[in-house]
């Protein structure tokens, strides 16, 4: 991405208060999205995201962001907006992840991840909100970014449309479940998780692809996350403190594996196009504890034709050594 500022910002600036204002960029992410904190005098700040279009557009996360603020989550609040031109002024969370927060505070690991499962039980209570719904034609669309994307990169001619039998086998039975449904955010973990004076006051980023869908499909993204260590035990922990405050149905584990193999799948293929169409080869350096990821919910029966097809077309070899290492 270019280093120059977007277009129309001094005016977009101005127009909302804060013209004449520092303008810092800050490091980007897997999107085209950029942004910058914003600072003037008295030590105010807030943060600009750089939504351009047409690779981006911003609406979906003004939507979302508006919801969950009007719904008691603690989302960034907008203090201006320009859609066409894809600038957003937002809140600053300021510069606390719960992902560095642990690096150097291991200690407060269970502390924190209760209280981003408390803020899952406290948006499972709300009803649907104005999204669409998670479709299997979704579901599948994203699990098959790894037959797209990884098994050419390590040489596989595989079973396409055996894949796709699967999944669908594998997740039919689980599709009446999500109904009507709870918001997903669909990339809730810990880099995406801000620290906003206290260990349970927590703000979200990165919701603006939600849908519609499964109550696991969150606490999976937290609790098997693609960019940190979660232990094995911690992850039952809180999955068992998330099913005694819920009271998650007798289906809810198989529910959970069959979301996060998917889940796990499609960040496989995501960190390979990252690699191979857009030149950022540091993503491969995640495949590793995803593919372990992956293989854990394989062994759930509820993802035996998944597995059974995982068995048949990748190569122990490959599984072995955690999704095969990449030369970058």
């Amino acid at each position: 991405m270019s280093d120059q500022l977007p277009a129309g910002l001094d005016a977009f600036l101005d127009a909302a208060g804060w013209g004449g204002a520092a303008i810092e960029p800050l490091a980007g992410d897997a999107s085209f999205r950029r942004y910058f904190r914003i600072r003037r005098d008295g030590g105010k700040t807030a943060m600009l995201m750089d939504a351009p279009p047409p690779h981006e557009d911003p609406q979906p996360f003004l939507r979302a962001a508006k919801w969950l603020d009007a719904n008691g989550l603690r989302a960034p609040r907008i203090l201006a907006e320009d859609a066409p031109r894809g600038l957003v002024l937002l809140e600053d969370f300021g510069e606390v992840r719960m992902r560095e927060y642990l690096d150097s505070w291991p200690a407060d690991e269970r502390e924190i991840y209760t209280a981003a499962i408390d803020a899952l039980i406290e948006l499972h209570r709300l009803p649907a909100g104005p999204f669409l719904d998670y479709s299997m034609s979704e579901y599948v669309r994203e699990a098959k970014l790894l037959t797209e994307w990884y098994c050419p990169a390590q040489g596989l001619t595989v079973d396409g449309p055996g894949y796709v039998a699967a999944w669908e086998q594998v997740l039919a039975q689980m599709l009446p479940r999500q109904r009507p449904g709870v918001v997903v955010l669909r990339d809730y973990h810990a880099e995406n998780i801000m620290l906003l004076g206290s260990l349970a006051d927590q703000g979200l980023l990165d919701f603006q692809d939600a849908l519609n869908g499964h109550p696991a499909y969150d606490l999976v993204s937290l609790l098997q996350d693609a960019r940190r260590d979660v232990s094995p035990e911690l992850e039952a922990e809180m999955f068992d403190y998330y099913v005694g405050k819920t009271g998650a149905g007798e289906h809810f584990l198989a529910d959970y594996a069959r979301l996060g193999a998917q889940r796990n799948a499609k960040i496989v293929g995501i960190f390979v196009r990252l690699w191979k169409r857009d030149g950022k080869p540091r993503y491969l350096n995640y495949i590793p504890r995803v593919w372990a990821h992956l293989e854990r919910d394989l062994a759930h029966p509820a993802l035996e034709p998944v597995a059974r097809w995982f068995d048949a077309n990748v190569p122990g070899h490959l599984r072995a050594a955690a999704g095969g290492l990449f030369e970058t």
